[in-house]
C-alpha cells in the first residue's frame, strides 16, 4: 500500500487517495465591516442559550448538527482539550432553543485581537428552511461587530450543505482563499456512524 506521505498532489489532474482517506475543498471567507442584516421574524419561543460549560449538551448538539455533514473535529478532541477551548472567556457557544429542544449551534471565537472566527454555525436536521439559519447568522454578525472587530471570518467545505457557501456570501462574506484538506475518514475510525453523511458515501475497500 502506498503511504499517505508518499502521495503527491497533481495540480493539473486527478490524485488517487490512499484507502481510508477523504478529501474536501475548503473555501475561506471574511467580512471587514458589518453588512445590512437581512430581516427575519424570530418565531415565538426561540432563544439563544449559552452552553460553554455544559459539555454533554454541547457534544450532543455538535453531533446532531454536524454528523450529517461529517463534522468530526470536536468528536475527536479530548474532554480536557475541549474544556481548554470552551472555558476560555473569549469563546462563546450558544444553542438555539425553540422552546422544546436544541435546534442549532453557534460558536464564536474572539481569541485573536480584532478578529472573530465563526467557528461553527449549523442546524439540527428538520430546522433548515425555517429561518433559523438566518437568525443565527444575524446574531453572529451582531455579536462579532459589537467588539472592535476588523475581520470576521469563517470557512466551509464541500462536505457541508450545498447551499452553505452561497448562504455565507449572501450574508456578506467574501471568499478569499481555497485549500484541499485530506484526512482520515472518521467513519472508518469509528468516530462517526458509518451511515453518517450519506451524500458522501463510504467507499468499498478493495482487498
Amino acid at each position: 500500500m502506498t503511504s499517505a506521505s508518499a502521495v503527491a498532489l497533481n495540480l493539473d489532474g486527478y490524485t488517487d487517495l490512499p484507502p481510508g482517506k477523504i478529501a474536501t475543498i475548503v473555501t475561506y471567507l471574511e467580512m471587514q465591516k458589518p453588512p445590512d442584516l437581512l430581516s427575519i421574524r424570530k418565531p415565538a419561543g426561540w432563544t439563544l442559550q449559552r452552553i460553554d460549560h455544559d459539555r454533554p449538551r454541547y457534544r450532543s448538539l455538535f453531533r446532531a448538527v454536524g454528523e450529517p455533514w461529517l463534522w468530526f473535529s470536536r468528536a475527536v478532541v479530548s474532554d480536557d482539550k475541549l474544556a481548554t477551548i470552551l472555558d476560555d472567556p473569549k469563546v462563546e457557544a450558544y444553542a438555539l432553543h425553540d422552546g422544546t429542544g436544541d435546534a442549532g449551534l453557534l460558536e464564536l471565537d474572539f481569541r485573536t485581537d480584532n478578529e472573530v472566527e465563526l467557528a461553527f454555525l449549523g442546524l439540527v436536521p428538520g430546522f433548515i428552511g425555517q429561518g433559523a439559519g438566518r437568525f443565527l447568522m444575524n446574531e453572529a454578525i451582531s455579536r462579532a461587530f459589537a467588539q472592535p472587530t476588523k475581520r470576521f471570518f469563517v470557512h466551509t467545505c464541500t462536505l457541508d450543505s450545498a447551499s452553505a457557501l452561497a448562504f455565507y456570501i449572501r450574508s456578506g462574506f467574501t471568499p478569499y482563499r481555497r485549500a484541499i484538506e485530506v484526512t482520515d475518514d472518521p467513519r472508518r475510525l469509528g468516530l462517526l456512524p458509518r451511515e453518517a453523511a450519506p451524500h458522501f458515501p463510504l467507499l468499498v475497500q478493495q482487498p
